[in-house]
């Protein structure tokens, strides 16, 4: 199958529903989502199981590195597999170290992970979350907070085999002190709501309404929803069922972008390259496995495939899917340094 068909085919059983004023929450009529720029959707056939367990090697990047400042870079190598893989870990409770979420302001809403770095001044830099690439300009999918600002609303609600499946997804968000917390949100208006569990769906037997009144508002200066979360309080839990992701692509092998944060709060911002020679890439399991090396005591998979991009020093570290061409997107997690 070629990756046009299979995107096409991925999308086409894909229904979303971003609601930006969640009344009502049971939606009576669909909408199609089309082209998202989830590229993870874009990879090769599937029917593959996955490679066997990691055997990565990780190395302090020294260069890349702002020790005074906690920010500290690694790449990590496995041969075998072969797999190409890169975390940056960032005490951002320090008061020299700050981190944002930052949308693209420019007239087509998108932007490269460089040119966000670039322009914020940012010693760390990641692609943010999912996006649509038909949409002039370019929309993010899912809840997307900056500088206390909701810039896009959370999706609520996701259809699958005719189904409806009323949904939170997982979203990685900072209060003002930059303290981080992954939870599971929906938003109205100018309201964000968080839970600490994602709604109970299952394959074929959809959570069908969201009751409000058993979230906490959750006061994010900024935010960025992605998804399924693969990492809880420690283990792996990949929430693939709950948040609703069957059917799709997104678990099985690609390029990856993932967020986590550490037991002391530290925060973990994670690139994995894949659909190449020197990196195949991993599916969720793997990833959070990954995650789990680096430290992380939750995590979050966040936008992949050609999107997956980690930008040090202002300067792009990985090799993207894409080639020699970074893609553009609409949202980036950046950390500041003192000593950039």
């Amino acid at each position: 199958m070629t990756r046009t068909s299979f995107h096409q085919n991925a999308i086409a059983r894909t229904f979303e529903h971003t609601i930006p004023h969640v009344t009502p929450l049971l939606l009576m009529h669909r909408l199609l989502l089309p082209v998202i720029a989830i590229s993870l959707m874009g990879g090769c056939g599937s029917g593959d199981t996955g490679p066997a367990p990691l055997e990565v090697s990780w190395t302090r990047l020294g260069e890349y590195s702002w020790a005074d400042d906690g920010v500290e870079a690694f790449v990590g190598v496995d041969e075998r597999h072969p797999l190409r893989a890169w975390y940056v870990r960032a005490d951002i409770l320090r008061s020299d170290v700050s981190v944002d979420v930052v949308a693209a302001d420019d007239e087509d809403g998108r932007m490269t992970v460089t040119e966000f770095a670039r322009a914020t001044g940012a010693c760390a830099a990641v692609n943010g979350g999912y996006f649509r690439m038909d949409a002039e300009p370019s929309t993010h999918v899912g809840l997307l907070v900056s500088g206390g600002r909701i810039v896009s609303h959370s999706t609520t609600g996701v259809y699958r085999n005719d189904l409806r499946y009323t949904v939170t997804r997982a979203t990685l968000g900072f209060d003002k002190a930059d303290s981080a917390a992954i939870g599971w949100t929906a938003s109205r208006n100018d309201t964000v709501f968080v839970w600490n569990a994602p709604l109970p769906n299952r394959s074929r037997e959809p959570v069908t309404s969201l009751d409000l009144a058993s979230a906490r508002l959750w006061s994010v200066e900024d935010a960025v929803s992605g998804g399924p979360a693969i990492v809880r309080d420690g283990r792996t839990h990949i929430a693939v069922e709950e948040e609703v992701f069957f059917d799709t692509a997104i678990p099985d092998i690609h390029p990856r972008t993932a967020a986590g944060i550490t037991a002391n709060g530290d925060l973990i911002l994670m690139v994995v390259d894949g659909r190449q020679g020197t990196s195949r890439g991993v599916d969720l399991e793997n990833l959070a496995g990954l995650m789990l090396e680096a430290g992380a005591q939750h995590a979050i998979n966040l936008d992949g495939g050609g999107s997956s991009a980690l930008v040090l020093d202002g300067q792009l570290i990985n090799t993207p899917s894409g080639g020699t061409t970074e893609r553009e997107v609409v949202s980036s997690i950046v950390v500041r340094c003192r000593e950039k």
